[in-house]
C-alpha cells in the first residue's frame, strides 16, 4: 500500500496531501515477476494468508506465467503487507507486516524439494525465516545448484551459510552490514566486496543505486555504471535487478554482461510508479 507525497515525514510528523495506490509487491514476488517478464522460467515458493490478498496474488502470478504450485496457504496468519511512502525524488521508506511469510518453514521447502533440485538457480531473499533460507540454500548447494541471495532486509549471515552461495547481491547498506565497510563509492565497494568474498562467496554484486553496480568475480573486478536517469519511484528497482541478473546468468551471459542487463531493467523500473507494475518486459530492454 503506497502513499506518494512531497516529502517523507520525520518521526511524529503527519504530512498531508498525497496519492494512494495499492500494488502487488514483496521482494520475492517482485523478483519472480521480473524473471518471468524477462523470459525466465520461474517457480515461486512462498506462503500467503487464506485471505483476499493471498487469493488475488496467486491469480496475478499465474497470469504472469509463474508456477504457483508451491505457494502455500497459512490458515491462521494474514498475507504479508508492506506500507510504503515515496517522495517526489523517488526515495522511499517501507514497513513490512510479514504475516504468513514468517511461517514458511523447512517442511514447506521439503514439499518443493523436487522442483528446487531441477532448477538452475535458487534465488532467495530474507523476508522469510532465516532457518528456512539456510535450509533451502544447503539443499540446493548440495545438488550443485547456483544459490543466489539478495540479503534484504539486512541481517546477520553466518559464514557456513555464505559458503552455500554462488552469488550475493547486497545494496550499500547491506554490504556495510556484511563487511563493516561503509560503502559510498567504487573504492569502498571493492573493499567491502573483498571482505564478503573472503567469507566464501565467489561472486559479489554490490548495487550502488544511481552509480550502477560493483562486481567481484573470483579475482576479477568490474565497475558497471549506469546512464543518468530521472527517478520517479525506486520501489522494486533492486528486485528487478536481481531477477534480471538471474535471467542473464541462466542464459549463459557472463556476470558482467548479466549485470549490464540488470542495470538496464532496473533503470526502466525507476522511471515508473509502483512495484510490480513498474517491472519491464524483455522486449523493452536491449542486450
Amino acid at each position: 500500500m503506497v502513499v506518494k507525497s512531497d516529502r517523507l515525514p520525520v518521526p511524529g510528523e503527519t504530512v498531508l496531501g498525497g496519492a494512494f495506490m495499492m500494488n502487488p509487491g514483496g521482494k520475492g514476488a517482485n523478483q519472480a515477476v521480473a524473471i518471468a517478464r524477462l523470459g525466465g522460467k520461474v517457480t515461486f515458493i512462498s506462503k500467503t494468508g487464506n485471505d483476499l490478498f493471498g487469493k488475488q496474488s496467486i491469480e496475478m502470478y499465474s497470469e504472469e506465467n509463474i508456477n504457483t504450485d508451491f505457494i502455500f496457504s497459512d490458515p491462521h496468519l494474514p498475507s504479508g503487507v508492506a506500507l510504503i511512502m515515496v517522495d517526489t525524488n523517488g526515495e522511499n521508506c517501507i514497513t513490512v507486516a510479514s504475516g504468513a511469510n514468517g511461517s514458511l518453514s523447512p517442511g514447506d521447502i521439503d514439499k518443493a524439494k523436487n522442483i528446487i533440485e531441477s532448477a538452475d538457480i535458487l534465488l532467495m531473499q530474507l523476508e522469510i525465516p532465516m532457518q528456512t533460507v539456510e535450509y533451502a540454500a544447503k539443499l540446493a548447494s548440495d545438488k550443485g545448484i547456483k544459490v543466489i541471495l539478495n540479503p534484504a532486509p539486512a541481517a546477520f549471515l553466518s559464514n557456513d551459510f555464505l559458503k552455500c552461495l554462488y552469488a550475493i547481491i547486497p545494496n550499500e547498506n547491506e554490504a556495510e552490514m556484511l563487511s563493516g565497510i561503509k560503502v559510498s563509492d567504487w573504492n569502498s565497494a571493492k573493499q567491502a566486496a573483498d571482505i564478503i568474498s573472503s567469507k566464501g562467496v565467489d561472486v559479489v554484486v554490490i548495487t550502488l543505486g544511481s552509480k550502477g553496480a560493483f562486481v567481484k568475480e573470483g579475482n576479477t573486478y568490474h565497475e558497471v555504471p549506469v546512464a543518468k536517469i530521472k527517478a520517479v519511484d525506486t520501489t522494486a528497482a533492486g528486485d528487478t535487478f536481481c531477477g534480471a541478473l538471474c535471467v542473464g546468468i541462466s542464459e549463459g551471459l557472463t556476470i558482467e554482461e548479466a549485470v549490464k542487463m540488470a542495470n538496464k531493467a532496473a533503470g526502466i523500473t525507476v522511471t515508473r510508479e509502483g512495484a510490480q507494475s513498474s517491472i519491464p518486459y524483455r522486449k523493452e530492454i536491449q542486450v
